[in-house]
């Protein structure tokens, strides 16, 4: 009796040369890679530095064209953050559309907190720059708490909090909680989007924007005496003179879905619990060796410095990434192991998208080129 299967959706019909199964799953990939669009006016400038066949291989013989979407300049988070939140079954929040991504819960939960009611927010430990005529969020990286003298600061601030009539809740140095049921309507945004501006624009507004900022004044006043900022000053680092508000989300069960996920970022790690399967810190064949059908790979490794204009810095991470990452990938796409790479780069006000196939990598009459990255 002869019988005959049909390949199941996600499946294509083989052997397309000897030794290979007539039925596989569809192996795909795809790349964010936050802050790889350089500047306009320094793109031609950096580009020219660079050394990246890998990467421009896969940008000249993708299927189609690149596809680039812009960005409001004042919304509440970065491009890539927006990007990332949206592949993941998020709870609603507030106005989601204008609001920073629905996390604080995922993230409580991905540093084994429990969490099963209220509305919180995540809060950070953070250093606000003076200037001439306004105040500037710093890059909340740049801060390098260690536990002893984040512990110290969270038992200054927690009596304020319980003052309140909130909870404060420790997650690790650089991430605290705060709980606040009845600002549900509060707009927030991430610290990314907000760190070098003019913090006005990105301040808390809504439900909730006047109680808080009544407790974030009362701390800030607490901490510019407090022993451990006068340590730091005399130390030559930052104080610690503030805390960012943002992330808020409704306490309510995750829901799986189907991504497999590698790598995500600070702030974002939280978004593990919603994918199929999340692995940190993965090496690239580790990444390859899942075959993965729905994957998705985080390169967060330019954000810090396009963030802080360190663009020396920003040349070295992409030239580390390109022997690192993409040349193992581009290897792995023609031997077989990939079916296609989707890349979708970033700056802070736009996202190009594009994918590359097997079938378009044969396209050898195009010449590697960066030139999707220019503006």
């Amino acid at each position: 009796m002869n019988y005959e299967t049909k390949p199941s959706a996600g499946q294509r019909e083989f052997p397309l040369h000897p030794g290979m199964p007539y039925n596989r799953a569809m192996s795909n990939l795809t790349i964010l890679l936050p802050f790889g669009l350089p500047p306009p006016e320094l793109a031609r400038d950096l580009l020219r530095e660079l050394k990246l066949p890998a990467l421009a291989t896969l940008l000249a013989r993708s299927k189609s064209g690149p596809q680039r979407r812009q960005f409001d300049d004042f919304a509440r988070a970065l491009p890539h953050e927006m990007w990332l939140a949206s592949q993941f079954p998020l709870p609603p929040f507030g106005q989601d559309a204008q609001n920073s991504p629905a996390l604080a819960c995922a993230a409580m939960r991905a540093l084994g907190l429990r969490v099963d009611e209220g509305v919180w927010f995540i809060l950070h430990p953070a250093h606000i720059h003076i200037a001439r005529d306004h105040l500037v969020l710093t890059d909340i990286r740049q801060i390098g708490l260690s536990e002893t003298d984040s512990r110290e600061l969270f038992e200054a601030a927690l009596p304020l909090c319980a003052e309140a009539g909130r909870m404060l809740v420790y997650g690790n140095a650089n991430t605290w909680f705060l709980r606040a049921d009845d600002w549900q309507g509060l707009l927030t945004s991430t610290p990314d989007a907000t760190c070098g501006h003019n913090i006005d624009i990105w301040m808390p507004h809504g439900d909730g924007a006047p109680a808080w900022r009544k407790l974030q004044n009362e701390v800030q006043m607490l901490w510019f005496s407090h022993p451990l900022n006068q340590r730091r000053e005399m130390q030559g680092r930052q104080s610690v003179n503030s805390l960012w508000l943002w992330g808020g989300a409704s306490a309510q069960p995750s829901t799986q879905g189907q991504r497999q996920v590698f790598n995500l970022p600070d702030g974002f790690a939280g978004l593990g619990q919603y994918a199929r399967t999340a692995r940190a810190d993965a090496a690239i064949a580790e990444v390859i060796d899942a075959k993965p059908e729905h994957g998705l790979l985080v390169l967060d490794q330019l954000i810090q410095p396009a963030l802080t204009g360190e663009w020396s810095s920003w040349l070295q991470q992409l030239q580390t990434l390109e022997s690192a990452y993409f040349a193992p990938l581009l290897q792995a796409m023609q031997q077989r192991q990939l079916d296609s790479l989707s890349l979708i780069v970033s700056d802070n006000t736009h996202t190009l998208e594009l994918t590359t196939s097997r079938l378009s990598l044969k396209k050898f009459w195009l010449k590697p080129a960066l030139t999707s990255l220019l503006p």
